[in-house]
Formats: structure tokens, C-alpha cells, sequence
């Protein structure tokens, strides 16, 4: 009302379509989801009619050496994963895997297509998955972890982190670091002042929505050393390289805006975003990252 007092407004009724995420209204809150989207990506792949995958990436094997030959059709690779960045709006579960495909689209090579057919097999078998939106608490809470070195081609770690806003997912992040890490801990400081940069954001703008966070927001990180580093008041000279991400923690901690805690890492939901994972495992975490069927 108070916006139709200055701006000349047409109510359209109740959201169901915009920019191509359907918006469907349950009994607990919506659920978004981009099944037609998704639908018109498995058509112009040709893969209307393949066969489901259980993961959306599969572990690289030591056995078999990976083809490396140039694929035949780079347009259509480019625009297969261009789509598929555009999926993982509503779809944080396939952010990793294609996160890894963008990496090779200026020169893809078959082990490259057959990735990204991969994600498109996933994703055929989980049409109708989608982000649900439901009502509960407004406290942000995140989850942050990292891969150390896990690209045999440079070496560079891949960081990840998710937001929750009370049960319901806001926020996530894949990235690969962009200078070497010599150690896990590095690698998982470096993704812990990534997640805290995040949450410090976050938390001013949800101020500026009314929804002003009284206690410190809680990251969750399942490594020991990276949470010792940023408690300790002492620097040590061995961890010199990182001492601006150390200072940029200090300071949020000290201020009462975050807070470290830890966790197990079979309880870190962040694995999904950093690394290949068994069907099992990825499940499990899927499940915790709140992705579901808009059937279940």
C-alpha cells in the first residue's frame, strides 16, 4: 500500500513464473523450481531420453587415462554449461559440477563433454528438484569448507559455502582459490574469510530489511587449525601469507558479528560444494542442503 501511494502499480495476483523459476505455493511456505527449464535443456542436448545418473559428477580414475582430445562442437559445450550455470539458481546440489565444466569451456575436450553429460544424465533424473522457502527462525547460520589442491592441472583449491537463514537456504558459493595453497589449513582459512566476508554482507543487509541479527552468526568449519589461527591472538611468522584474511577474522570475532564453531566433517554440509562424492554421501548432504522434490 505504501508503495502504491507514490508508484503507479498493477497487481498481477500471486507469483508462478518469473525469469523462468516457477514459484508454486504448499501448505509450509513455496518451492521453487526451473523443471521446464531444465526440461528445454535436456532437449536441444539431445538427452530427453537418456538415462538417469545417480550424482552429478563421478570421482576422476587413476586407472584410465582421461581423453584430452578436443571436442568436435565447442559452441554447443559452451552453451550446454552456460545453461546449466543458469540452472544452479534453484539448484546449489549441481554447483560444483558445474562449476568444474565452465572451468575448461574455452577449449573442452572430449573427458570435458563427457563430464558435462554426466551432469545432464543428473539432472534428468531430478527434474522436479527445486529449493523450497518455509517459515521458521531468521538467524543466519553457515557452513564453509574447502579441497585443498584438488586440480591436478594447477593445483588450486576449490572453496565452498552456504548460507541458511533459519532453515531455509540463502546463499552458496563455489570457487576456485586463486593462488596455491601450501597447506589444507591455508586452503581452508582462505575459504573461511570468503564465508565471513559473505555473512558480514549479509548481515547488512538483512539490517536494512528489518531483520536485524542480535547474536553473532555461527560458521561452521570442520578444521581444527584454520579455527585456531583465527582465535589466536598471537600471529605466527609460518602463517605471514594469510595475514590479511587473520586480521579481516579477528576483527568480526572480536565484534561479536561472527562466531567458529565445529563440527565433524561427515556433518559438513559445504562437502557438496568442494568435491566429486559418492551417491550415498551426496544424497545424504543434499538432503541437509534442503534440495527435494517438489513431489515429496
Amino acid at each position: 500500500m505504501q508503495l502504491r501511494s507514490h508508484f503507479a502499480l498493477k497487481q498481477l495476483g500471486d507469483i508462478s513464473l518469473f525469469l523462468g523459476i516457477q514459484v508454486l505455493r504448499t501448505s509450509t511456505g513455496y518451492f521453487l523450481n526451473q523443471s521446464h527449464y531444465a526440461s528445454k535443456l535436456l532437449n536441444d542436448a539431445g538427452y530427453t531420453d537418456c538415462k538417469p545418473a545417480l550424482s552429478p559428477s563421478s570421482s576422476p580414475s587413476k586407472r584410465t587415462e582421461p581423453d584430452r582430445t578436443l571436442y568436435s562442437d565447442p559452441t554447443l559445450y559452451r552453451r550446454l554449461a552456460g545453461s546449466l550455470q543458469y540452472l544452479s539458481i534453484t539448484r546449489p546440489d549441481i554447483a560444483f559440477a558445474t562449476n568444474a565444466v565452465c572451468q575448461h569451456m574455452q577449449q573442452p575436450s572430449n573427458q570435458d563433454f563427457k563430464a558435462l553429460t554426466r551432469l545432464l544424465r543428473y539432472i534428468k533424473g531430478t527434474l522436479s528438484y527445486g529449493l523450497p522457502i518455509t517459515t521458521g527462525n531468521l538467524d543466519l547460520h553457515t557452513y564453509t569448507d574447502a579441497d585443498w589442491a584438488s586440480d591436478a592441472s594447477d593445483r588450486k583449491s576449490i572453496s565452498g559455502f552456504c548460507t541458511f537463514l533459519g532453515p531455509n537456504l540463502i546463499s552458496w558459493t563455489v570457487k576456485k582459490q586463486v593462488t596455491v595453497a601450501k597447506s589444507s589449513t591455508e586452503a581452508e582459512y582462505r575459504s573461511l574469510s570468503a564465508a565471513a566476508s559473505e555473512v558480514i554482507w549479509l548481515r547488512r543487509l538483512a539490517a536494512e530489511l528489518t531483520l536485524p541479527q542480535t547474536k553473532p552468526t555461527t560458521i561452521h568449519c570442520d578444521n581444527t587449525s584454520a579455527m585456531a589461527i583465527a582465535k589466536n591472538p598471537v600471529f605466527h611468522a609460518r602463517t605471514k601469507h594469510i595475514e590479511i584474511d587473520y586480521h579481516f577474522i579477528r576483527e568480526h570475532i572480536s565484534s561479536g558479528a561472527i562466531q567458529l564453531t565445529h563440527l565433524s566433517s561427515k556433518d559438513q554440509i559445504a562437502d557438496i560444494l568442494t568435491k566429486s562424492l559418492s551417491p550415498a554421501r551426496f544424497n545424504d548432504l543434499r538432503s541437509k542442503l534442503t534440495i527435494r522434490s517438489s513431489n515429496a
